[in-house]
Parts: structure tokens; C-alpha cells; sequence
């Protein structure tokens, strides 16, 4: 731990940074929606920018989007003290989840300049590029790409339901940038994030110190039978796909109950065709995300819930086709870091406790190329991704007090 106690950060000016942000793509229902790419997430790109050059940032984009701002150190060949999340959110999200992290970085860096406090080492704040894949299929394409773990080329021939490709809206919202992505090292990197569960609000715990992250496995289930007239074709006759799906998804939380606690199983996006309200569905295609803390119960109950869906199939002579559209593995921190988050909290008067993040995170795909490290504040009855996702004030404000005090000790006052 620094001698150096940071300086304590502004958590009114924080609040209001986030107001102003949640206006950019907001919902009737007190959320927002900034889907990756869209016109509301360059909007919300741009006014980040804008706030990190006033705070006397340099501004660079690499060739997936991804923004860094850097606050530069006293020795500028040394590797950078990382933060940050993302901006996008999902179709009905909420005003914290990334958002928190990127202006969690924001704020830090106001706070060392108000102190006029330099560090060695240099402070970046990243923007992440489409954390959430609900627009372009999979999740964490920008620090996937960055921690080398998806080929760029892929991500940017990636194309949303409307055929729209990934590569082609970046340059639509100039956020095509000539930087190669990734290739350079990190120092340390940190990202604050709403919990996203009960926990910390249910224990009045100010301070979540993540350990690590379940490992994920999602894919993309296509069943095929027979379109019919919804009133001439008798049910023992049917090859309907929707009831196939649905069966098959009932299965699906028999598996899950089969391992409690965990894992966890959702299909959570289902298409019929050809959706008409008096024909049999003759195609339904559906999503399948599965957690588990634990690789080979993850990968075993990948087996179980494909041994499940054949099953089914062949009971009901339904064609099946199964494509795994996302694998990240079990996520593990460096030590290091975890420790120097506990000692912050203690530091500043914080209570706080160990956790394991049942969310995937772009610290998961960073954890394999720098030491990494997550902080949790509460959230108001532990839901996100919704639009009445909520978080307090002086909640966020720890969270962030904790971060400054992680990343001066890491970044080395000078």
C-alpha cells in the first residue's frame, strides 16, 4: 500500500455526470437504450470524449472502437494503470451497468487534477466496444479482440439481424480508428461495476471484492418441423417447433435444478416463423446462456443440455441444430489486486467482503492479458439490465473512492 492517501473524490459531480449520461438513449421507463453502434451509442461516445479531453486527456480509437483517454504519467515508456467498461447497454437497461466503470475512471482523474496529484505511470480510461452482444450475437467483442481471444476480421464482418455489419456502422459514427487493437502491456487493470445481485444491498455491504467470474457458454438452438393450418391439421399430426422449443426448454431448467445452486440456464431469445397467430410454427430458433463457477461441471452440463435437446427432437421427429456462439472461460484475478482492493477499503473506512461475479465482464477477457481486478457497489434490489436498475449515490461515490486509492498506489504518486 502507497503512503499517498488519495484525494477524495467528488461524488456529487459524479452523480451528475451519470444523470447527463442517462439522458443519451433514455426509456420511458426511467432506463436507457444505447444498443452498440447506434446513433445513441456515439452519442454517449462523443460526450465521454468530450468530458475526458476537458479533464486534459489524449484520445485515442483502435481499429474495433475501442476508446482509450489517457492521463499521461511522469515516465511516459512505462505501462499504463488501466479503468473502465462500456457504454452500451441492453435494448431496456439500465442508467449503471458499464456506465458506472467508464465514468467511475472519469472521476478519479478529475480528482487527481483538482489535488494536482501526477503519477509515474500513465492512467488510461477504456470505453469497450459492444460488452453486451445484443445487437451483433456475442458479448465482449471489443476486449475479446484486444485480449486476442477473437479475430478481429470476425467481429467486423459481424452483422446484426437487419444485416447490418459490424465494421460498416464504426465508420458510420467515426468510431473506426486506425490504432491496432490491443498489443501493448498493462500495468494493472481495474473495473467498478454494479453488482448485478443481491448480496451486497442484502448484507449492507458497501464493497464487493470480486475473486473472479463464472465461465459462460451460450448457444444458438435452431428447431425445424412442419408449417400447418392452426385448424385443420390434427395435433397428433403436427411437427411443431415451438411446442419442440418449449419442451426442450423446460428440460433445459430440469438440468439446472439437477446441479444447484448452480449452474444457471436461460433461453432468453426465441424466433418463430413464420409467426403468424393461425399457422403451426414450422421453425423456432431460440438461445441458450449457461454459467457455472466450475470449467468441468460447465462443460458436463453442456453435455446434458445437448443430450436433452436431441432427445427431444427424435421423441417429436423434429430436425435440430445446435451452434455454440460463445465460450468464456472461468475468469480468476490477480491476487495482488484483490488484496490492494481490500486494504483501499479498509483504508478508507469501507466495509467490505469477497464475491464471485456471476455476470461475465470485459475484466473477464482483460484477466488474460494484465493483472486484473473488479470492485462491486450495491444495487437497489440486486437487478440490472432492466429499466429500473438503480444504484445510490454514496454508493458509487465508495466505489469509486476505492478505485482512486487502487490506482494511485498502482500508478505510483509522484
Amino acid at each position: 500500500m502507497s503512503d499517498v492517501t488519495a484525494p477524495r473524490i467528488d461524488g456529487d459531480r459524479q452523480w451528475q455526470s451519470h444523470m447527463e449520461m442517462a439522458k443519451i438513449g433514455a426509456t420511458s421507463g426511467g432506463g436507457v437504450c444505447r444498443l452498440s453502434l447506434s446513433d445513441e451509442d456515439k452519442a454517449s461516445r462523443d460526450l465521454f470524449v468530450s468530458w475526458a479531453k476537458n479533464a486534459g486527456c489524449q484520445v485515442r480509437v483502435d481499429t474495433v472502437g475501442n476508446i482509450f483517454v489517457r492521463r499521461p504519467g511522469t515516465e511516459l515508456d512505462l505501462p499504463p494503470v488501466m479503468t473502465g467498461s462500456h457504454l452500451d447497454t441492453q435494448p431496456l437497461g439500465g442508467r449503471f451497468d458499464g456506465a458506472y466503470g467508464v465514468l467511475a475512471g472519469l472521476e478519479v482523474v478529475r480528482a487527481l487534477n483538482d489535488a494536482d496529484i501526477r503519477t509515474r505511470h500513465s492512467l488510461d480510461i477504456v470505453v469497450w466496444t459492444d460488452e453486451e452482444g445484443c445487437r451483433f450475437t456475442t458479448k465482449t467483442m471489443g476486449s475479446a479482440v484486444f485480449a486476442g481471444l477473437r479475430p478481429e476480421a470476425e467481429v467486423l464482418d459481424g452483422v446484426d439481424p437487419n444485416g447490418i455489419r459490424f465494421g460498416d456502422e464504426l465508420v458510420r459514427i467515426g468510431y473506426a480508428g486506425l490504432e491496432r487493437c490491443g498489443g501493448f502491456p498493462i500495468k494493472a487493470y481495474f473495473e467498478n461495476h454494479i453488482e448485478q445481485g443481491p448480496i451486497l444491498e442484502n448484507e449492507e455491504l458497501p464493497i464487493g471484492v470480486v475473486l473472479g467470474a463464472q465461465g459462460q457458454r451460450a448457444f444458438q438452438i435452431t428447431v425445424t418441423g412442419e408449417e400447418g393450418h392452426a385448424g385443420t391439421l390434427p395435433m397428433n399430426l403436427r411437427k411443431d417447433a415451438f411446442l419442440g422449443a418449449a419442451r426442450m426448454t423446460n428440460a433445459l431448467n430440469a438440468v439446472a435444478f439437477n446441479h444447484e445452486p448452480w449452474p444457471v440456464i436461460t433461453v432468453g431469445h426465441v424466433r418463430l416463423r413464420p409467426n403468424s397467430r393461425n399457422t403451426i410454427p414450422g421453425q423456432t430458433v431460440f438461445t441458450i446462456d449457461s454459467r457455472h463457477p466450475n470449467a468441468e461441471t460447465l462443460a458436463a452440463v453442456k453435455v446434458e443440455m445437448i443430450s436433452v435437446c436431441e432427445a427431444i427432437a427424435a421423441d417429436m421427429n423434429l430436425e435440430l441444430e445446435i451452434l455454440e456462439t460463445n465460450y468464456s472461460e472461468v475468469a480468476t484475478f490477480d491476487a495482488d489486486l484483490v488484496q490492494s482492493i481490500r486494504e483501499a477499503a479498509a483504508r478508507w473506512n469501507f466495509s467490505c467482503r469477497d464475491m464471485f461475479s456471476g455476470a461475465g465482464h470485459d475484466a473477464c477477457k482483460i484477466a488474460n492479458v494484465a493483472p486484473t481486478a473488479m470492485i462491486f457497489v450495491p444495487c437497489k434490489d440486486g437487478v440490472s439490465h432492466t429499466e429500473r436498475e438503480d444504484a445510490a449515490p454514496e454508493d458509487l461515490a465508495a466505489g469509486t473512492q476505492v478505485l482512486a486509492q487502487v490506482m494511485l498506489d498502482s500508478a505510483e504518486a509522484v
